[in-house]
């Protein structure tokens, strides 16, 4: 299975302590070299930059050969994301892990498959790897950006 990671699920799983979930469901992860350097970037949390400056076995990093396109270009996209679609559009990647709604919009428009950091923490829920209300309660905590209402009904709904 190839995964592609942008920077902000990668970040958000570190801060809440779920970083362990990504291997148990996809084995490794990509990450473009921007991705790596947004990480390590001194405004990053220092958890994170910790983290990524000793990264797992997993996590592999990889340039895309494709240069981006005008289209690609002129979205409202940052670096990150823009390299993580070259190199999930390159790879034919079976998964995309993106936050950013114009980068996610973007990865659509290109029928690439997209989830983010609620989307990996649901999957990993389902799989009896983490408890979801409890992730998504450590996620209300960062400056992960979700309506509080919709946080609050899947809060509610995990405890169903």
């Amino acid at each position: 299975m190839i995964v592609i990671a942008d920077t902000g699920p990668i970040n958000y799983l570190v801060l809440i302590g779920e970083i362990e979930v990504l291997p148990e469901l996809y084995d490794r992860i990509l990450i473009p070299p921007s991705v790596c350097g947004e990480l390590q970037h001194a405004r990053a949390p220092e958890t994170v930059r910790l983290w990524i400056n000793q990264p797992p076995e997993w996590l592999h990093v990889r340039a895309s050969s494709l240069t981006p396109d005008s289209h690609l270009l002129k979205a409202d996209i940052e670096v990150g994301e823009r390299d993580a679609i070259l190199l999930a559009q390159e790879l034919t990647a079976d998964e995309l892990l993106m936050d950013d709604m114009g980068g996610r919009r973007e990865a659509a428009r290109r029928h690439l498959p997209v989830t983010g950091t609620i989307g990996v923490l649901h999957a990993a829920a389902k799989l009896g790897l983490l408890n979801f209300r409890d992730a998504l309660d450590r996620l209300r905590n960062t400056n992960f950006r979700i309506e509080k209402a919709l946080l609050d009904r899947l809060i509610r709904t995990a405890e169903m």
